[in-house]
Order: C-alpha cells, then structure tokens, then sequence
C-alpha cells in the first residue's frame, strides 16, 4: 500500500476530550471520543488512535501520516506546570519582563494585580553587552560575566534558559555566543533565544515569547519525543506532524524547538475546518462556532479565510480583559476564546447572579453527571437536566450519565442561593453561558469592524450543536451549518490543514529610503528558512509563497499588514493586486519551486498598497506623512486539502422521527415534544422539522422550535430560520 493510498489519523487532545478523525483510504471518515488523561496524555492519546483503528478495521501499518493538536502547552503556561526558567538579559534591563506596558488594563479597580511573570526576578540575570537599533555593537559582549553566571544557574537547578539581549532581531551574534558559553557549560540545558523565536522589534513582547517557549519546551520535547516513540512502538512507521496556530503542520524538530507556536494548535484546526466548508458551500462570511468541554471558541471567516493576528495573550487573569494576559507574538489565526464549555462550572456570585466558569471540571472529576466524584454543577449537567442529552448516546455510549447526580449539584449550587428547582436552575445556566458567547461573538465582530447579524455560523465540537441555534437566535442569525463529525471537529480540520510556516522579521525601513537588495536578501533568507520546515512534513509538494510587511505612517505607535508586491524577476511572477486583501494577510502567490526571492521593490508599490489598506480601515489617508515598514512576515505553504463544493440536494423528503422527547425550550420558556432522529440515518434531502433532536455517537444536535433542518448533498445539517407569521 503506497503513502497515497493510506489512511491518514489525526488526534486532538482537549481539556475534558481527546478527539481522533480517521480518513480511510477510500475518503471514509471514522472518528472516535474518549475522556482525555491530564496526569498522562499520551495514553489519553493512544487509547482514542486504539479505538478508532479498531472501529475502522486498520492495522498501524495502514496508517500513511499522524497529525497532532494539543493544548498541553498552553495548559502548562497557565497552570504554572512549566520547567524552572531563568532569563538572561541585557544589563539594566532585566525588570522589563516585570514593567511590562507600564499601564493598568482596569483603570478603576484599584485592587488589580498583574500575574507574576513565569522568571522570578532572581533568576533574570543580567549580560554586559548592548547593540543598537540597527544592530552595531555599543557594548561587546562580556563573554566572563556570561561564564559567571554558570554556577548559579546550577544551584538554582535550572532546567530551561530564555535569552533576550535588546535589539536582538537586528543582530543574533550576541545571543548565539553567549547560548555557545552556556552550553559547552552545561550540554543538557534547553536553550531558547530571542533572534530565532521571536526576531521582532519591541522588547517585552519579544521576551515574554521567548521565555514561554523556554518555559514549556522541556515538558513539550518529552511528551513528543515519549508519544513518538509510542506510535513507533506499536507499528506506526509514517510522519507525525503538528498543528501550529496559525493552522499550519510542521515536524516534530520544529514543535520541539519552538512548542509556542502549538499554544492555539486545537483551535486553529477547527478554524481550518470551518474556511473548508465555508469554500464548499460558497459561504463569504461566516461565524466558527467551537463549543468543547473546557472553552469556546469562536472565528470571523471572510471571503474563505480566517483571520489572523501576531500577538496572542495566554491566561488572562481578569475577567478575559484584554491586557491582563501574557502576550506571545507569534502568526495565530484569531478567534475570541471564553471559559465557556460544556464541563465549565457555574455558581451564584455574591449579587445573586449566574456566573458560568471559567473554572473548568475538565476530565477529572468531570460534570456531576458524569459519576466520578464531581459535585459542581456544570453547563453539562444543565443540558441533561433541560433534556437535551440522551443518557444512552452520550459519548457514543462510553460513559454513564447519572441524572440524579445533575439534579442535586445544580439545586445545591444554584437553586439554594436563588430559591429555584433543578429545571429552572438548568435553564438560568444555560441562558447564562449562550449569553455569555453572544456577547463575546457581538464584541469580536465589533472590534474587527463588522456585522455579525449577516453571517452563518458554522458549529462544531462536543457541545457546540447542542447550543448552536439557541445562540443564533440571541444573535439574530438565520442560518446554521454543523458538518458531519461536528463533536470532533478540530481534529477533522487537522485532516485539511496544509504544510506551511510563517517567519516574522523586523527590517525597519522608511519607504524614502528603501533598499530593494537588503529586503530581497532578507525574504531569500525567510524562504529558506521556512521552506527547510514545509519540506521535511511535504518533500515533493509545490509551494506557494506569501508576503506582508507590516508598516505605518512615521510617529504612529502601531503597523497595518500590508499584501506586498514584488518587483518581477526572470524567477517569481509577480503578485495580484496588491490591495485586495489589505485588512488581513496577503493572499498568497505561487512561485517556482525551488525560487528564493525577488530582485527588489518600488517605493510606489509600497505606499499604494499601505494607503489601499489603511484607507480600507479608517476612511481616508494622512497626505504627505512618512511611511515606515518595521517588520516582514514570509508564508511559505504546500497545498490544502479543498473540498468540492456542494449544494443542497433537490431531492425534498421529511425525515420521521424514531421516537419524541420532552425537552426544555429555551426560546419557549417551556418544554416542548421534541422529535428524535438518528443522524446516520438521513440522506441528503431530508428534512426535519423544529423542534428536533439530532443524535450522533460523539454530540447532538438541538433544533429550536425557531429552526427547521435539512441535509445538503455533502451530509451537512444546515438550520434554517422559520419564516415568521
């Protein structure tokens, strides 16, 4: 059996979930679910491949390729959980990590308090040496304070060393010598340095990104390493890649290097998914909606591409207030994220009102009605409570729901404080966490500048069909799509996602100063770089190429992404229109194989493709203002898997219903008779009627008495809004 024609198994670990997709040979889809292992992952990981090649009939040999997603780095980041890390920095600078902006992200709360950072100040060691902003060296390195610090860094016992000399991105030398000292000292210490993780200007963000990947690359390299070795030992002989997060696969070299760039890995493969179907159904703007068992995630998708951002904040400590988190800059597709899962727990605060997590009953203890000892009442145990979970389908079966249980942890928790039984405490729970997204989703398009009310949303993971239309009825969409293997959506996105890797660098630059020669060897240097990591997941696919530069006009505190236009050369053509994608990323261009770059660029190509894309995001331009670039970013991507499009099928029949349940409405107030359908069971061209029930092994899906549904050609349930009376 060749690579071609193999299966190909993708595995997402989650905080309550670990979730398997496994394309069979002939394009066969075969998913799995099982509770994930926190003290241990990797047998979370391999008990769901165990199941789901058993459900498919393969042996490991039938397997062509291994793609992974996991949270495990972000979860150490925020638990805490990572290696002991000390910093070196540049002399009088080592309180900067500490300093952070020097601004409160809550003007009037006087109580707020930053998290500490991940280095403690004892173990931010400062370096004699100093380069300027274009890299020249003020202050050589003083290659005997860097041996000094040795013996501390071995008293301290520490496993893991970030460096971060000021103005690193323009000259590495610095960093590389004083990591060579380090190293021939102490050979099994893992180094991180700023010039290869984060080569960007702006000094706190290049370090808080360095020292998170210095923080948690110890426990990532084990856990890759021991789940490679694992697959190796049970007959696994293909490649196994990584989602990065900005949706993208890369070797596990690359992952185990540089484990930052895996914070958004699960999340983005959803967003992947959802920009496939939005292609296959000719969907221009749409909402992804991921609803697992820890947090929800959601994702403007325009003109069928998400959108991305460079800097990420992880674990934000108040209340999800933007600037109350540690930023990471690295290429990250953006989605607004809340503590807002089916195991999320919920309490009554101390003004009588509802609060849903973002604590979390995760995998162990889980929900109450779960029976593994949990006691808290989560938005699960509220979904069974309502009726909307059939206890013998949950999880494929695999795990025994006690509604009892449910009962008693929501009238204890919320019911007591608030004079309520089990039902209506359900309810104000549920009501409480769609709100919760509603807003969340109605901030992000806000601040992204458009309209939520025009959009389908397409939903999937564990509970999200479970809350789907309850949440397009709060934001007044009228469609809703949840793609077949919905509860295991990411992972079914890790199947789509192509090879690729973004490099960011920063040049600065005034455009009345440009030299073509030094950005086409930067972007040569870029292409190799990158090329060398999309290689080695995808050694014979042809490449495309994408390029932005990041600018402003001279004085702004902030830089615009702009597409950028090569002048041509005998070997790449040049780019399209250099503003049609000008609010996002540049759309990318092919380029011959093997290609490194283009002769130069025109100072007018420049100005017209940032006055397009800074006219586009605030309504006019600044006349004869200067305009600088300060850094570039190069894309280079092997194909994705498209899908064909589809349409709805013209064949038009109503689906019976096996059996009818009693579930609680919630834009009825009340509980109506609910029809049940098997979902495997209906073709494309069924219709279902609202109110429904739509079960399958791994989540249901839950259309309101406001939607109907029908089956499209490619399996999909698509909602539709009633037409009103």
């Amino acid at each position: 059996m060749s690579v071609k024609t193999k299966a190909r198994l993708a595995v997402d670990i989650g905080g309550t979930f670990t979730d398997v997709a496994l394309e069979k040979a002939g394009g066969a889809l075969v998913t799995a679910k099982t509770l994930t292992t926190p003290s241990a992952p990797e047998e979370g990981v391999i008990r769901a491949v165990g199941e789901a090649l058993s459900l498919a009939a393969l042996a490991p040999g039938d397997i062509g390729v291994i793609i992974h997603g996991t949270t495990l780095a972000t979860n150490a980041l925020i638990e805490k959980r990572g290696a002991r890390t000390a910093l070196l920095t540049s002399e009088g600078h080592r309180d900067a990590l500490e300093m952070a902006y020097e601004n409160r992200f809550e003007q009037y709360d006087v109580m707020i308090d930053r998290p500490p950072p991940l280095v403690p100040r004892w173990l931010r060691l400062p370096v004699r040496e100093r380069l300027n902003a274009k890299g020249e060296a003020l202050i050589a390195l003083d290659e005997r304070s860097v041996a000094a610090l040795v013996p501390a860094l071995k008293e301290e016992k520490v496993e893991s060393l970030a460096i971060g000399f000021l103005h690193s991105y323009a000259n590495p030398s610095h960093e590389r010598r004083a990591a060579e000292i380090i190293s021939k000292a102490l050979p099994h210490l893992s180094i991180s340095i700023s010039a290869e993780v984060a080569p960007e200007i702006r000094e706190y963000e290049r370090q808080t990104t360095t020292v998170a990947n210095a923080y948690v690359r110890p426990l990532m390299e084990r856990y890759l390493r021991a789940l490679e070795a694992a697959f190796a030992e049970r007959g696994f002989q293909c490649p196994f890649l990584l989602v990065t997060s900005g949706g993208g696969l890369c070797t596990v070299e690359t992952a185990a290097k540089y484990p930052i760039r895996l914070v958004e890995s699960g999340p983005a493969g959803g967003a992947v998914l959802a920009a496939s179907i939005a292609r296959r159904l000719d969907i221009a703007e749409l909402l992804s909606f991921d609803m697992g068992g820890t947090t929800a995630k959601m994702c403007l998708i325009d003109d069928f591409e998400p959108s991305t951002a460079r800097v990420f904040e992880v674990d934000r400590s108040y209340r999800f207030k933007k600037g109350s988190g540690m930023p990471v800059r690295i290429p990250v597709i953006e989605l607004v994220e809340i503590g807002a899962g089916g195991g999320s727990i919920a309490h009554v605060d101390s003004l009588k009102r509802i609060e849903v997590g973002p604590e979390s009953a995760g995998a162990d203890p889980g929900p109450a009605c779960y029976g593994r000892g949990g006691s808290k009442p989560t938005v699960t145990d509220a979904d069974y409570v309502l009726g909307r979970i059939i206890p013998e389908n949950f999880a494929g079966g695999s795990i025994s729901l006690e509604g009892n249980a449910a009962s008693i942890a929501l009238t204890g928790e919320i019911g007591t404080a608030l004079g309520l039984n089990a039902e209506a405490s359900a309810f104000g729970v549920s009501e409480v966490v769609d709100e919760s997204m509603a807003s969340a989703a109605r901030a992000h398009a806000v601040e992204q500048g458009k309209d939520i009310r025009r959009r389908t949303m397409i939903a999937f993971g564990g509970a999200a069909p479970l809350h789907a239309a309850r949440l397009a009825e709060k934001l007044g969409l009228d469609r809703v799509v949840i793609p077949e293997g919905a509860g295991v959506g990411s992972a079914i996105g890790f199947l789509l996602a192509p090879a690729s890797y973004e490099i960011v660098r920063s040049l600065p630059m005034r455009l009345d100063a440009l030299d073509s020669e030094k950005i086409a060897a930067m972007f040569a240097q870029l292409r190799q770089e990158a090329e060398g990591v999309v290689r080695a997941a995808e050694p014979a696919a042809a490449l495309t190429e994408t390029r932005t530069a990041f600018m402003r006009y001279v004085g702004q505190g902030y830089e615009i992404a702009v597409p950028v236009s090569v002048v041509a050369s005998s070997r790449t053509p040049r780019s399209g229109d250099p503003g049609s994608r000008a609010t996002r990323s540049a759309q990318p261009h092919k380029v011959p194989d093997r290609a490194f770059g283009a002769s130069g660029m025109t100072n007018s190509e420049l100005k017209t493709a940032f006055e397009h894309a800074y006219r586009a995001l605030y309504g006019r331009i600044i006349p004869e203002m200067a305009i600088e670039v300060l850094s570039w970013s190069l894309r280079v991507a092997a194909p994705s898997r498209p899908l064909e499009r589809v349409g709805a099928s013209e064949a038009r029949f109503d689906a019976r219903a096996s059996r009818s349940r009693d579930v609680f409405d919630a834009g009825s107030a009340r509980r109506l008779s609910y029809g049940v359908h098997d979902r495997a069971g209906l073709a494309p061209g069924a219709r279902v009627s609202g109110p429904s029930l739509i079960i399958e092994a791994q989540t249901t899906t839950l259309v309101t008495a406001s939607f109907d549904a029908a089956i499209d050609d490619a399996r999909n349930i698509i909602l539709t809004r009633k037409a009103k009376a």
